[in-house]
């Protein structure tokens, strides 16, 4: 009985260290944001603490002077400005239109102080109305063969 006792303890030490380090993989993979609406009702907490903010890049917004680049997320109805003086270099993708998540602290100025910025743009990888699927799969693969 001994023996299946520290068999026992040895299992259960296991399978709690592995649904451990699964339950702490997922959390660590969430990207989790605030919305512009979300953010405006945070009041001075934004400014204490960092936070991600997402939203679409405003067209003709992105204004850069040297090191620093100004622009403006946009989301429904609301409007943020945002000036990103970080170390990264910004995504090819960040354009006019393109969705971004901006993270930082939001100013007192009323300006969201962004010290990263990740940017994707939706319509590079959605389908032209109308193509047909096997029309989508050649550009796909065209796409990964320039890639490599």
């Amino acid at each position: 009985m001994h023996k299946y006792g520290k068999f026992a303890i040895l299992i259960a030490i296991i399978v709690g260290a592995l649904l451990w380090l699964a339950t702490a993989g997922i959390g660590s993979s969430q990207t989790y944001y605030k919305t512009i609406s979300e953010l405006q009702k945070m009041g001075s907490t934004a400014s204490a603490r960092t936070v991600r903010v997402g939203g679409d890049i405003q067209a003709n917004s992105i204004v850069r002077q040297g090191s620093v680049v100004k622009f403006n997320l946009v989301q429904d109805s609301r409007v943020l400005p945002v000036m990103y003086d970080g170390r990264d270099p910004l995504p090819d993708t960040f354009k006019d239109g393109a969705q971004a998540l901006a993270g930082g602290r939001m100013g007192a100025d009323g300006v969201f102080h962004a010290s990263e910025v990740q940017a994707k743009c939706a319509s590079k990888y959605a389908p032209k109305p109308g193509a047909a699927p096997d029309q989508l799969q050649k550009k796909a693969a065209e796409a990964v063969r320039s890639s490599l």
